[in-house]
């Protein structure tokens, strides 16, 4: 039997909503607690959400109260991962292991900066269409985590995370390369979350022939080349393979940044071509499709609240 008896969520979005559903119908109500601050507690602490049209109820537990869990699953917003460290300030201890299912290629650094690199494992969440709506949760897909540590490092909490995701059913892959693996995502989301965003556009609206699509390619080729500069091997095989999963996902769906815009909340732009950009300026490599992007996110965002 697994380590680990109770994991801790980060985050009440598409992701965080999925995971601990997935874990409380494998695992029972008490395996599982979303920790929130003050604020959120008295908003979520009597609320019932629709998981594919199923009527749910989660343990939500105040911050200052929580106790140290086995595992904890950050799963926010990039705008949100520094409230985020605080708080989980609780649930973290000697033992417990990390996992972030967060886009981009960073936020195991800036935790690890917080708790340690030690008990953190390398994470990379694919395949999935799942859409939030207020307290509503759609998918068609669950897709699959990819998992795994860095060559050569330790990798006891990988063979609990492993142990315990064999008894929940979870769908998971251990990539033996996982730094690759999470740029290769990285490239996708650079590419589908932000072209289907400022073209207004759904996950095959952005993959047809025309401007969004050669957008979409554009922005994937910079990180490419950003990644190669950075001593990561992707190549133009990659963005077929990936481009390929978006094609299995409900064509009318799309990603979270076009939820967000829809949503009028500011958007991961800074975490998408803001690195790219930032990461291309330190190699001298010229990035003009998410410059652009960039720009273009900034001036839309001008009218969210």
């Amino acid at each position: 039997m697994s380590e680990i008896k109770k994991t801790a969520i980060i985050g009440m979005g598409a992701l965080g909503l999925l995971y601990g559903n997935k874990i409380k119908e494998e695992k029972g109500n008490d395996a599982v607690s979303f920790i929130v601050d003050e604020d959120r507690y008295l908003r979520y602490k009597d609320r019932h959400f629709s998981i594919c049209n199923e009527n749910k109820s989660f343990n939500i537990e105040l911050a200052d109260n929580a106790k140290p869990a086995d595992l904890v699953i950050v799963a926010v917003k990039y705008n949100a991962l520094e409230s985020a460290l605080n708080t989980m300030r609780n649930v973290v201890d000697d033992h417990t292991i990390i996992m972030s299912v967060m886009n981009g290629i960073t936020s195991e650094q800036i935790i690890g900066a917080r708790y340690g690199q030690s008990n953190i494992i390398y994470t990379v969440a694919q395949g999935m269409d799942a859409m939030r709506d207020g307290d509503s949760l759609t998918y068609t897909k669950m897709g699959e985590l990819r998992i795994g540590v860095k060559k050569g490092e330790d990798d006891t909490c990988l063979k609990k995370v492993i142990e315990f995701f064999d008894e929940i059913k979870m769908p998971y892959t251990v990539d033996d390369d996982i730094i690759y693996r999470m740029w290769g995502k990285f490239m996708l989301n650079v590419g589908i979350n932000q072209t289907c965003m400022i073209y207004e556009t759904t996950y095959s609206g952005a993959n047809s022939e025309g401007e969004a699509r050669d957008t979409l390619i554009g922005a994937m080729k910079e990180v490419i080349s950003i990644a190669n500069a950075e001593g990561v091997a992707l190549s133009d095989t990659d963005i077929d393979y990936y481009l390929n999963i978006t094609d299995s996902l409900d064509p009318n769906g799309y990603p979270s940044m076009r939820q967000d815009a829809i949503a009028k909340r500011k958007t991961e732009v800074d975490m998408f071509a803001g690195t790219v950009i930032e990461i291309a300026a330190k190699h001298g490599i010229d990035v003009p499709v998410n410059n652009r992007i960039y720009e273009r996110v900034k001036e839309i965002e001008k009218d969210f609240v």
